[in-house]
Order: structure tokens, then C-alpha cells, then sequence
């Protein structure tokens, strides 16, 4: 009973943190800092039509993102494209000195940027111009979050910053002794993310200290995602993680067929994610056990998303899924023309996703 309770205190304080967090002034890979990929906006519970496409001239292993009415997504030519939502023609782009892997985040009118040039970008929405630029030893894969007027980063130099999002000071950086692709999510005080040698960590927000550490069989690709009590996550040793966050221990883990490199999205006491195995997941957040399982034809890498009891899924079959929440049905599935590695953002009742040879599409 009580870790029932506790379950539901996490998830108003998880609909909480998503309401400050989706007010039209920021976005950010996986919807909000506990990165549950949960979006407030409706999604499209039957396929109507194809509202748009978009080419970009390079390969795009970046999500997008939408605020201010523009679609945010990044490139490996090195820019980042900003896209009207309902025209879908491009507003302008903006050019650093790397592959742009990483998925931006936006707040009051700035756009952080990771990029393979080694450094994150603050850029002006309204000017187009750099406002800071922070510089790191290796490549910024993982996508920035933004809490609290701070904005924490990873870098693949093996260290997590922490820097004032206003100037671009560092408050401070940790180093975690690997290369860092895992993206940072937050609750309360704490920040976690894994490592390529298979570590989850848990690092105080405010002092850059770190709090526990979870090591698994297998390289961290995946972004966690955390309800307030536990912190969920895959591995390539082909297995999801439950971890409580104040004790580092493991609540549960459950075993896939594949590497799980797909990131989780959290929804009504449920853990959706994909795994090589072609597969997308349903555990009960508070035991593990499977709910349902959906096949794909192939690899299911990208991050998974949910919108209005729809579970939002990519394929490297060339197919971006529809499935019921509750009971793992496909509602529909539409078709491009690559593979689809990208998390879907959800906004005004349609969804947004790339597919690796640099197509975005509106859909609703």
C-alpha cells in the first residue's frame, strides 16, 4: 500500500513539473526534466493525413522539438533547422562546427544547442545569433536540459555541466570516467544518467556531488526517465532497469531480446520503451511485470512517446506506430521512406518525427 502511494504522489508531482514545463515557453527532448516523453497536447488517435514534409539536406539523428510555433531539429551538416509548425517551410537555420545529434532545448527565446564541435550554443530565437557558447573535450551528443535557470549537459569527454543558462558560467561539472550519450533527466535535487561503461549515476543538481552509482552488464545509450520514486532506464546487456532514487538499489529489471538503447516514456503506473528486439514494451512502473508487448519489423531505437493514451513509437521498419496505452493495439502506422531513430513530439493534435535521411514530418 505504501509504495502504491507513493506511485500516485509521483505521478501529481510528474503532471505537475509537465504543466510548468509545457506552457509554450519550453521544450526539451523527452517533454520535461524528469524526461517522462509525456506531452500535455492531444495526438492523433486515428491517421487522417500527412500535414507536411520538410527535407533537410543532411542525415538527422536529432528529435525534434516545437515551441514559439517553429519545430526545432538538428542536422549532420552541423545546423540546426527552425521550421514553422503549420506551413512547414524553413524559417531560418543556424550553423555550428559539428554533427547536431543532440535534440535542443528551448526556453524564453533561447535555444541550446549540443553539437560534435565539442560545445553547447545558447542562440537568440528572435537575432539568430550566439548569445554564449560553452566549450567541452569531446563531442556533445547527449541533448541538454534546462531547470531552474540552469542548463545541464552531457559530453562524450566523460563529464556533466552544469551552467548558468542566462551567460553560460559554469557552476560545475562532474566526471563520471566515460563517454556520456545518455541524457540527463531531474527530480528534486538529483540528476541521472548513464555512461558507455554501463553506469547509471545519480548527481546532486546543486553541488555536482554524486549520490549513487548503478552499474549494469552493458554500455547506457538510454535516456532515463523518472516518476519521483524510481528511475527507469535500458541497457545494451538487454534489460530495463527500475532504480529508486534515493537508495540507488534496483526495484526490478526485466530482460528483452535486444540492446535497449530506446529511451522510456511513463504513463498512468506504466514504462513503455523499445528494444532491438523489434519490440515495444509495457511494465508496470511499480513491479516490472509486462503488460503487453507490440511487435515491429525491426529494431526500435528511438526514444518512445505518449499523447492522450496513444504510445508514440519509430521503427527501423520505416513505420512510426500508434498503440493504445491500455492494452497494446495498434491504432495505425504510417510509412516513410528511411528509418525512423527520432523521438515523436506531440503538439495541436499532431505528431512531429524525422527519419534518418533527414525527412520531417506532420502528421495528424
Amino acid at each position: 500500500m505504501l509504495k502504491k502511494s507513493a506511485h500516485l504522489i509521483a505521478v501529481t508531482c510528474l503532471s505537475v513539473t509537465i504543466s510548468a514545463c509545457m506552457g509554450g515557453k519550453t521544450a526539451m527532448f523527452r517533454a520535461d526534466p524528469m524526461h517522462s516523453g509525456l506531452y500535455s497536447d492531444s495526438g492523433p488517435k486515428e491517421l487522417d493525413r500527412l500535414e507536411w514534409k520538410y527535407t533537410l539536406p543532411a542525415k538527422t539523428y536529432s528529435s525534434p522539438v516545437i515551441a514559439d510555433g517553429n519545430v526545432f531539429l538538428g542536422a549532420n551538416d552541423g545546423k540546426l533547422y527552425v521550421i514553422d509548425e503549420k506551413s512547414g517551410q524553413l524559417k531560418w537555420a543556424f550553423e555550428t562546427g559539428g554533427n547536431v545529434e543532440a535534440t535542443p532545448a528551448v526556453q524564453d527565446g533561447v535555444i541550446y544547442i549540443g553539437s560534435w564541435d565539442k560545445s553547447l550554443y545558447a542562440v537568440d530565437l528572435e537575432h539568430h545569433n550566439t548569445k554564449w557558447r560553452f566549450k567541452t573535450d569531446g563531442p556533445v551528443s547527449s541533448s541538454p536540459v534546462v531547470h531552474d535557470g540552469v542548463i545541464y549537459f552531457a559530453s562524450e569527454d566523460g563529464h556533466l555541466y552544469a551552467a548558468d543558462a542566462r551567460n553560460g558560467a559554469r557552476k560545475w561539472n562532474f566526471d563520471a570516467g566515460a563517454p556520456i550519450y545518455s541524457s540527463p533527466a531531474i527530480a528534486g535535487d538529483y540528476l541521472f544518467f548513464g555512461t558507455l561503461r554501463g553506469v547509471m549515476f545519480a548527481v546532486n543538481i546543486k553541488t555536482g556531488q554524486e549520490f549513487w552509482r548503478f552499474q549494469t552488464a552493458g554500455k547506457i545509450h538510454s535516456s532515463p526517465a523518472t516518476d519521483g520514486v524510481n528511475v527507469y532506464f535500458g541497457s545494451d546487456d538487454k534489460r530495463v532497469y527500475a532504480v529508486n532514487i534515493q537508495t540507488g538499489q534496483q526495484v526490478w529489471k526485466k530482460k528483452t531480446a535486444g540492446p535497449v538503447l530506446s529511451s522510456p516514456a511513463l504513463y498512468d503506473g506504466k514504462v513503455f520503451i523499445g528494444s532491438k528486439d523489434g519490440y515495444v514494451y509495457a511494465f508496470n512502473a511499480e513491479d516490472g511485470v509486462r503488460e503487453w508487448e507490440y511487435r515491429t519489423e525491426s529494431p526500435v531505437f528511438g526514444p518512445v512517446s505518449v499523447a492522450s493514451g496513444v504510445v508514440f513509437a519509430g521503427s527501423a521498419d520505416n513505420h512510426l506506430y500508434a498503440i493504445d496505452a491500455d492494452h497494446g493495439a495498434l491504432l495505425w502506422k504510417y510509412r516513410v521512406d528511411d528509418h525512423i531513430y527520432s523521438g515523436p513530439a506531440i503538439s495541436d493534435g499532431k505528431v512531429f518525427f524525422s527519419s534518418v535521411n533527414g525527412a520531417l514530418y506532420s502528421v495528424r
